[in-house]
């Protein structure tokens, strides 16, 4: 280009695209930032390249990225020292920034509503002019690696541009932008600060965050004593963790990481180094957050980057929803940097992707417990209702964790599923489970059991307890019975003669939400009286429409009063030995067993608390 100045118009109808830019460019305006920095990034990358190929000469100087910003100029400039442009390639690449089908799309698209454009960026090649979004001119000062003259490039925001030859040091690129007053907040290191962070904390090349302004001893006294010139340091890292083997990352940057990331001062639990090759290409790492409240959000957190340029929050496509817990960061330079919401939901790609986190998540717990099963037994309460939950939606995931699922029993033992099946088997009552929902409650039916020899498992919530019945599906022959289900575990055999008497005596009694039959059974353990028996069809049932109608009258059960006829007080209560007080006994037997089933409510609580009292009154007397 001969030495004069070049004036022209951007190639498109500027009266479309410069409104469209600055309005439908992107959801979030703070990401020009992250177009410009990208850029810059990219221009360094290509100038390796080109080195590696010996088809360029070493950079003199190290690769970098300056960020400066000028308050008092209100200029804020992005440079790097990369494969800069000539002056053709200003023309090509700046100057026609419409390609093929982008007038199209702007003019379809005009005038559609708030949003209508997102996504045509990364689309057309218009990543460099997402600088309008906050600026009302733009520069462009650009020197190529070649030695080719520099080349100065003014844009305002109607689209008319001059271009002509200049001075620059050295090679690479000078974006310089003119901030609009409405953005002036892109003037401050906080807010620039706090952009970078979040989308270019991971950028290849290092960047400097500088103030034009600052007086060169405020430069060096930041983040050093007072008087003491510190050292420049970039604000970014180049190379984080999952750009690095597995074995050359310690456990302590892991939790570093972590911290600096989602922010959480906790450790994670465990965390899972992914390295994808061929044909899905793509890294990342995911860490198992711990949850310290119930009450505490276990949604999780998958950051979504393209080459260590961060592309979207959040991306719940990644992973399926039953690994809603997990936090992490997948580099796909398979997806384009502006990927849209719905094209991950119908991407093959994505979809390969989230069945190899899957699978590489499902192959960490079974190594976990195989390699350290007394540490693994110490994350399992935290992990026990994600993995359950999991199995549930995944036969496939279930398959490959079968040997890492803890049952928890009392005494704080845990047995995997393959000792819960022998120990069934050892116990008489093979591929039969029993457990509770409710030690404390439930206690005198866990006591019964554990005095046969039975295991009893503890499930504490209601995803436990689906997933129990999940493993009846996927185990054949397995049966899953809560503790108020086993009474012919308990029972060692009815006592017809008994009945008749026990009809007399129990037959009229009622419980809110039970229908109540009775029934006399000798039992091998004389301690206790009576106790309540309800079929496990039943009990899932009344969960059931726990769930799905909290608010609803309960359906009524069907309930066993069983009473233990090898119990001295229902054997004397039957033979007719406590005479004019027979009723009051028969009714806190009753009382005593349905506290063994369920809570009390308000009345069946006075009830109880009024007969108690009065028989500590018989005895006082």
């Amino acid at each position: 280009m001969e030495n004069e100045k070049k004036t022209g118009g951007i190639s498109v109808k500027t009266e479309h695209i410069f409104p469209i830019i600055k309005k439908w460019m992107y959801s979030e305006k703070e990401i020009f930032l992250r177009e410009l920095v990208s850029n810059a990034a990219d221009a360094v990358t290509k100038h390796r390249r080109l080195v590696s190929l010996g088809e360029a000469e070493e950079a003199p100087d190290a690769y970098r990225i300056d960020v400066r910003w000028n308050k008092s100029e209100k200029t804020l400039t992005v440079s790097d020292n990369g494969i800069g442009m000539d002056a053709a390639e200003v023309e090509k690449y700046i100057c026609n920034m419409a390609l093929s089908g982008a007038l199209e799309f702007i003019e379809k698209y005009e005038g559609k509503g708030e949003g209508a454009g997102d996504g045509i960026i990364g689309h057309f090649g218009l990543g460099f002019y997402s600088a309008f979004m906050v600026a009302d001119r733009v520069e462009l000062l650009t020197r190529s690696y070649t030695g080719a003259p520099a080349v100065h490039w003014d844009c305002t925001e109607d689209g008319a541009y001059t271009i002509e030859n200049a001075e620059k040091d050295g090679q690479g690129t000078d974006v310089i932008l003119h901030i609009n007053e409405e953005n002036a907040e892109y003037l401050s290191r906080e807010k620039l600060a706090e952009v970078l962070d979040r989308y270019c904390a991971f950028i290849p090349v290092e960047i400097y965050l500088t103030d034009e302004e600052a007086a060169p001893a405020e430069e060096e006294k930041k983040d050093g004593e007072e008087g003491k010139k510190s050292e420049e340091r970039p604000i970014n890292d180049v190379n984080p963790l999952w750009q690095r083997p597995a074995a050359e990352c310690r456990e302590e940057e892991y939790t570093e990481f972590y911290r600096r990331v989602f922010h959480d001062y906790r450790e994670p639990l465990f965390h899972l180094h992914l390295r994808a090759d061929y044909p899905l290409n793509f890294k990342g790492v995911l860490f198992f957050p711990k949850i310290a409240e119930n009450y505490e959000n276990p949604e999780g957190q998958i950051k979504l980057y393209y080459n260590q340029v961060f592309v979207a929050d959040n991306i719940k496509e990644i992973i399926p929803p039953y690994l809603l817990m997990l936090r992490g960061v997948v580099d796909c330079p398979e997806l384009p940097l502006n990927v849209s919401r719905s094209y991950l939901q119908n991407s093959a790609y994505v979809s390969k992707v989230s069945a190899y986190i899957v699978k590489k998540v499902a192959d960490k717990l079974a190594g976990m417990i195989r390699e350290d099963r007394a540490k693994y037994e110490t994350l399992w309460p935290d992990i026990a209702t994600f993995t359950e939950y999991a199995c549930i939606h995944d036969k496939k995931f279930y398959d490959r964790v079968r040997e890492a699922i803890l049952f928890p029993l009392n005494g704080n033992v845990k047995k995997t599923l393959p000792e819960m099946l022998e120990a069934a088997k050892e116990e008489g009552h093979e591929k039969i489970f029993y457990y509770a929902t409710d030690e404390k409650q439930q206690a005198a039916y866990i006591e019964l059991l554990e005095k046969r020899g039975y295991s009893v498992c503890l499930a504490h919530n209601m995803v436990e307890t689906r997933f129990l019945q999940s493993a009846e599906t996927y185990e054949p022959g397995l049966r899953c019975l809560r503790v108020d289900a086993a009474g012919d575990a308990l029972a060692k055999e009815a006592d017809a003669d008994a009945e008749k008497r026990a009809q007399e005596l129990f037959g009229g009694m009622s419980a809110e939400g039970l229908k109540i039959t009775v029934k006399c059974e000798k039992y091998e353990d004389a301690s206790f009286p009576a106790l309540f028996h309800i079929g496990e069809e039943e009990s899932r049932m009344r969960e059931m429409m726990r769930l799905y109608a909290p608010e609803g009258a309960p359906i009524p059960v069907e309930a066993t009063l069983s009473l233990n006829t090898a119990n001295p007080v229902i054997a004397r209560l039957l033979s007719g030995g406590y005479a004019e007080e027979e009723k009051d006994v028969a009714a806190q037997v009753f009382r005593l067993a349905l506290l063994s089933c369920r809570p009390f409510d308000a009345n069946e609580m006075k009830e109880f608390l009024r007969a108690s009292y009065g028989m500590l009154e018989r005895f006082h007397a």
